[in-house]
Formats: structure tokens, sequence, C-alpha cells
């Protein structure tokens, strides 16, 4: 949602802006005059001392750019019922078609990713592990150390170019923006064709270079990307575009196909469909009920939100499916050794099967211990991860090069590290009833040399010196009670910890998943140790239970998180501890702060909507909020007219009005958006004097799919019309463009619920009306930043006591 966005009631003539404003904590305008009052005390986010006079700004991965909000609501104007009127069953059914068709090349797509992905990172990391093996069997130490701390320097570098200077938007997890999307709030490069190649390869080099991240959060925004890419038909800019696929251009389809990319791509991450489907639907699409058709006739949906949740189900869990199929066939194939160094390791899964899941009193308690850890350190990691971010973005405000030093610098520090650190661990002898070699010469394992002499293993380059997923695997294994020193996993911790704090929000694609389970994972493992006399759990187990509690901690979501840790682990017998330890962990952690992707949302100014009203909206009424001058058009309005309003302000939409003769007084007749009076204007469909159209008419001179919203970057600009002067004085008629059932709510709504109404129908605007008669049809126009607390709190700085 851009400045042109904020209000439909907003005048917002640049001539009249004052020079000094300060972006709110949402990224919007506010003039200094608004926050003079000392009690406003809400907190700002990282864009709060950036000028902007121009557009609402929010960071995008580590881009600093202009967003809007999307059209979700069906525009039910006279061209549409035409369109309707004269559709076929069979475009009908090509339609449905079309939409499962998608959804199977979204789960083909973002699975031939995943495997890409996994095979790419075991194969490159593979080789510089193997390369630093055979340097420190030769005891060639130096040579080793600037080998590995040159291949990741090397990898580190290349990630943090392809960000800095190709798609900075690539930067981060991803998650955050694709719940950004998915709550109705959109950006140019959030989702373009540049961000998806960035965050694949970026991904690859990232992870590779020895980072504490992981690849599972970029493969959610991958997936995102590719179904945007073909919702939207291509890309017009790279020559791919598909026209067979005009039925989708509308946010409405976008939003679901895109719901269905982020869930394959939780799917391809962790082989986990059903967590994948979950995860979607509690984390990013959470409580996100709005219009839709019907699946089989396409017809407005108004009430039947079940019906839209069900329908979306199903093609979620079909496109999971889909990814899951993709990488069973790739696993089959990769067993072969045709894959290089990939092999079962690349796509996770850690199998605990193997282990006992009985469990008695004890268990419990330590499973509470582990729960309240779980809480009080994920509290800490999200507040900590917010100090970083707010400090990073100092750094990466100053260009592409400060962003790639910093990220070189972290790979210095990660490099020394994972390499200086196990020289400070003790060898121990190798188990003599271990059903694998010992020490572990080539490849990954349990078991590293490093300096030891044969017939010892260093316990803590053995979780180093591995790629994450494998030092995840040899934490979860089990069996393995005293495999690992209590000292290397209190170091192991406190580096993985620390430095996943430093690591995330560096130019780089990057998941907090990862270095949240290699983390828990440790003082699950020191938990189960304290418990070991009295405890029957496998000490695998315990290291599980903890990721599930760090887990819990960070990101706050249950059902999701649970069921995707099962489908890892492949043990359905532990699934009332973990249920248990998520509970406690999330009860915890919630009494301290949000979860972090909340936190980050909130820090990179995107304007969220919250399921939940805020309680000092309860004192309020909707026309308290709605404040600035109403620009509204006639039903046949004058060239010249609508062309001013255009260029003197960004709004975009329009209240219209009918006045006599066209009615016997002055009646609202609905809401324009701007995107179809440029599309209109462009075409020049004008009246030399104020007839109306009649509905053969409309049909003959505009088309439906005129209208339809074109994708990013690619729609009709003010730029691009060409009018001349004897056409400033002609007409045009707004009726048939005119979406003649705007939501409207009376002036003495309470804006709580006009703010649970806005969010839960995912409207773009919200028209407020007198309540009454004889007043002007029309008091304003909410949009999204007027429920933004900083916003309210701005007008009513001392509200915020009335809880």
């Amino acid at each position: 949602m851009d400045a042109e966005d904020r209000l439909g009631n907003h005048d917002n003539n640049v001539n009249d802006i004052e020079n000094e404003v300060l972006l709110d904590g949402n990224g919007f305008e506010r003039h200094w005059s608004d926050i003079a009052d000392k009690n406003v005390t809400f907190k700002e986010p990282l864009l709060s001392r950036r000028r902007n006079t121009t557009s609402q700004i929010a960071i995008v991965g580590a881009n600093v750019c202009p967003i809007e909000s999307l059209d979700y609501e069906i525009i039910e104007n006279e061209l549409f019922k035409q369109d309707w009127r004269s559709r076929k069953k069979v475009q009908i059914f090509q339609y449905v078609v079309l939409k499962w068709a998608l959804a199977l090349l979204i789960g083909l797509g973002t699975g031939v990713v995943g495997c890409f992905n996994n095979i790419a990172v075991e194969n490159i990391a593979g080789f510089k592990l193997l390369l630093i093996s055979d340097l420190m069997s030769k005891e060639k130490y130096f040579k080793a150390f600037a080998a590995y701390a040159g291949c990741n320097l090397g990898l580190a570098t290349i990630a943090a170019s392809l960000c800095a200077f190709i798609a900075p938007a690539a930067a981060g997890s991803g998650i955050p923006e694709v719940k950004a999307y998915l709550n109705g709030i959109d950006a140019h490069s959030m989702l373009a064709p540049s961000t998806l190649f960035v965050k694949i390869f970026g991904s690859i080099f990232g992870v590779s270079a020895g980072f504490v991240v992981g690849k599972e959060g970029p493969m959610v925004h991958t997936g995102a990307c590719i179904a945007s890419l073909l919702g939207q038909g291509g890309s017009r800019k790279y020559h791919l575009t598909w026209k067979w696929l005009k039925y989708f251009k509308n946010d409405r389809d976008r939003r679901d196909l895109i719901t269905c990319g982020a869930a394959a791509g939780v799917a391809a991450a962790f082989r986990a469909p059903v967590g994948g489907v979950l995860f979607a639907l509690e984390e990013a699409a959470s409580c996100l009920i709005s219009l839709d058709a019907y699946p089989n006739s396409e017809q407005p949906n108004y009430l039947a939100c079940s019906r839209w949740r069900s329908a979306l189900l199903w093609r979620t869990f079909f496109t999971t499916a889909v990814v899951a199929i993709v990488l069973r066939a790739f696993i089959q194939y990769c067993w072969t050794g045709k894959c290089g160094l990939f092999g079962q390791g690349g796509l996770i899964m850690y199998d605990v099967s193997s282990a006992a899941a009985s469990y008695n009193i004890p268990d419990i308690v330590a499973v509470l211990l582990l729960g309240v850890i779980g809480g009080i350190f994920g509290s800490l990691y999200n507040y900590l991860v917010d100090k970083v971010l707010r400090t990073y973005s100092i750094i990466n405000e100053r260009g592409a090069a400060p962003k790639v030093l910093l990220v070189i610098v972290i790979s210095l520090l990660t490099s020394c590290c994972s390499f200086g650190l196990p020289w400070f661990a003790k060898c121990i002898p190798c188990p003599t009833t271990s059903t694998v070699s010992c020490p572990t010469v080539d490849g990954s394992g349990n078991y590293k040399l490093f300096q030891c002499p044969s017939g010892y293993y260093n316990d803590l380059a053995s979780l180093f010196l591995n790629t994450n997923d494998d030092s995840i695997r040899n934490l979860f294994s089990t069996s393995t009670e005293k495999e690992f020193h209590i000292s290397t996993l209190f170091i192991f911790f406190a580096a993985i910890y620390c430095l996943g704090i430093v690591t995330y929000g560096i130019a780089i694609p990057s998941g907090l998943f990862i270095p949240v389970i290699l983390a828990g994972a440790c003082y699950g493992r020191l938990v189960g140790r304290l418990f070991a006399s009295i405890s029957e759990l496998d000490m695998g187990l315990f290291a599980l239970l903890g990721a599930a509690s760090f887990l819990g901690g960070t990101m706050r979501m249950t059902v999701s998180l649970c069921v995707i840790l099962l489908e890892l682990t492949n043990d359905l017998l532990l699934l009332p501890l973990v249920m248990l330890v998520l509970l406690v962990s999330k009860t915890v952690a919630d009494s301290f702060n949000k979860g972090v992707y909340d936190q980050i949302v909130k820090l990179k100014g995107l304007p969220y909507l919250e399921a939940h009203a805020e309680p000092y909206m309860r004192h309020l009424v909707a026309s308290d909020v709605v404040t600035g001058p109403l620009v509204t058009f006639s039903g046949i309005e004058k060239v010249g007219t609508i062309l001013h309003a255009l260029r003197t302000t960004g709004h975009n939409g329009f209240p219209v009005i009918d006045e006599p003769p066209l009615s016997d007084a002055p009646e609202l007749c609905g809401l324009v958006l701007r995107s179809h009076l440029l599309v209109l204007l462009k075409g020049k469909n004008f009246l030399r004097d104020g007839v109306v159209l009649t509905g053969e008419e409309i049909l003959q001179r505009f088309a439906a799919f005129d209208f339809a919203k074109a994708g990013s970057g690619k729609g009709v600009k003010l730029e691009d019309l060409d009018i001349s002067e004897e056409e400033m004085e002609m007409f045009v008629d707004l009726h048939p463009i005119t979406n003649a059932s705007p939501f409207t709510v009376f002036e003495t709504m309470s804006l709580a619920k006009a703010a649970i109404l806005f969010r839960q129908l995912g409207l773009r605007h919200m028209c407020i009306v007198p309540k009454a008669q004889g007043r002007p049809p029309i008091v304003g126009i909410l949009t999204r930043h007027d429920f933004m607390p900083e916003h309210i709190l701005g007008l009513y700085p001392r509200i915020e006591c009335h809880k």
C-alpha cells in the first residue's frame, strides 16, 4: 500500500505536503506535528528515520521499496456482470481445470528446485569438507584452515553479490514477506523472477559457505515465487509469457496459488507434505477469510467461507503431495550413486523411530523443563535478532558494497569458530560397539578425526565440520548417550546460538529453522544428561524435544511444527511429548515478546493487519480516523478532471457519486479503481455528450480482460497517457467500471468491529457512509493505513491508556 493508497479521502497534492516527514511504525508518513505529544511511546521500526514524500516504503529482503495493498475484493461492475452473462460452461470448466493444473505445476517446480538445492549443497559442501579432511590427515593444519576459510569466503561472496547487486529482496528468510503478501501487501520485487533466481542460487552458496543458516525458509519464498510466476502468466521482462493464463489476472487467484507455493516450499524443505499444508494455513494464511469463487461454478461466494477454506485446502494438499512424490523419485534415483556426494542425508529426514519412546513421570518433568528453557531462550533469541537487524540496517542502507563486506566479516568469523573451537575439545576413544566406522575419514559422519590420533575422534569437529543437516542428524542419533561430551554441547550451543543471531540479517538468503533446531538439540541433550539416571528416554529423543521447545519459543507455532517434526523424525509415539513441549515453550515465550516472524514483519515496516483488534479501538468509531478532504467523481466525468485528480493525488480508489439529473438526489454509485481509470483513459473511450452506455454497448467498447490486473510493473502508468487538449474537454462514463457494491459501514460502527471486518474480508477500501439522511452520501474511505496502531495513536496519543 503506497501513499497513493493511504486514504481514498486524502488529497495528497504534492504541493501541500510539508517538507519534514517521519515514517511511522509501518512505513507510513506522519508529520512532525503528529508526534509532538511526548506520550506517543510506540516502537519505531527500521524505517523510522527515512524521509519519503511520494510513496509508502518497507524493507523487502534487504531492499527498501514502495509497497501497496492487494485487491482481494470482487469488483462487481457492469462490465463484470455482462462478462459473466456471456460466459459458457466450457470456459468455467477450463478455469477450474487450470487451477488444478497450476497446483500440479507448482508442486513439480518446487519439488525439482528442492532436489536441486539439496544436491548442489551436498556436493559443494561435501567436496569442501573432503578437501579439509585430506589436508588434516596429512597434518597440514594451516593449509586446511586457509582452504576452509577461502572456500567459505568465496561461496559467501558469490551469495552476497547476487543479493546485493541483482535482487536485494531475496535476502533473509522470505517467510515474513510471504506472510505480508497473503495478508494483502504487495511490493514490486517481492516475488519477482530475479528474486526467485537469487533465492535459489544464493541459498545454495550461502548454506554451502558454512553459515549457520538453513535453506528451509528460503524454500518457502521460492515456492511462493514459482507460484507467482505461473499465476501472473510469466514475465514479460524476461520474455516468458503464457496467454492461456488470462483467467488468473486477479489477486484472489494469485493469493491461492502463492499459498500453495508456500506449502510446497515447506514440503520440499522438510519432506513434510502435511506439515507444509498446516504451515501455510497456520503461519502464512492464518485467519485469512476472503471473498472467492465456488470451486465448481466460480460464482461469487460472499458467505460460505468454509467452502473457500475447503477448496484451498484440497489444492494445497494436492500440491504438497506432488512435491512428496517428486522428492521420493529423486531419492530413489540418487541412491544409485548418480548424484555425486548426495545420499540419504541430503533430503533431510532424522529417523529416531528406532529408539524406545516409553516415558514416565521424571520424563514429563524433563519435558516441562525443556519447554520452560525453550521459551526463555526463544524469547531472548527473538529480542537479540531484533537488535541485530536494527544494527545491520544502518550498514545495509549504505549500498551494495557494505552489504558484501558485512557478509565477508561474518564468513570469516564463522570459519574461525568452526575450525578453531574444535581444537579445544579433547580426543575421545572410538566406541567399540559402534555400527559405523570410527573415525570417519571420508564423507560426513558422527566421528570426525580432525587432529586426533587413529582410534580417536573429535566430537566438536563432528558437529562443526559437517553440513548443518548432518550435524542435526548426529545430535538426533539414538543409542549415543555419551558420544558428545558435556563441555562440547555447551560450546556448540553457545557458538550456534550467537552465530545464528549475528548471521540472520546479512545479505544472503537465510532460514531460521536449522540454527534453532541445532541449538535446541544441544540443550536437549544436556537436559537428557541431567536426567539420565532417572529417565528412560534416549538422548536422541531429548535432542528432538529440545529442538521442538526452541522452535516453539521462537516461531510460536504449534500444530504445524508438531506435524513437521513428526514427519521429519518418523516417530509418532513421541507425539504427546512434542505437543506438551511446544505448548509450554510457546506459553512461556508469549509472556515476553512476539514470534520471530511477527517481529520481523513489524521491523521491516510491513503494515500487517492482525486477526484481532487492539483494545483501544473499542473506544473509537469508524469516522474518528477519517481525515483529509474527499476526492470524488461524478458518474459521467470530464476527462480533464479525472486526469488532474490522478496527477495531484495518489489514491487507488475514488468514490463515484451520481447527482441530478442522473439521480433524484446525490447517491453513492460505487468505487472506481485507479488502475481501471488508467486503462479507460488509455483506450480513449470518450464521449462528447453525457450519455450512459447500455449493456450491449459496454461489451462492444470494452473487454473484461482489459481491466484484469497486470503482473508486477506491467500495468498502465500515468506517464503512458497521451491526452490532447481537445480530449481533456470530453467526457467518460465511469459506470461500466465502477464497483457498484463496495463494502460500506455506518460512521458509527466501532473501529474494532470495522477492523475485524476489513481484515477478514481482505478489503483494500472500506466506504464510510453517514447514518443520517440529508448529508453527502459518503463520509470517507478507510484503508489499511487507518487501522495501523501508529496512525491511530498519532491521532489520539492518550487513548492507549484507556485499554
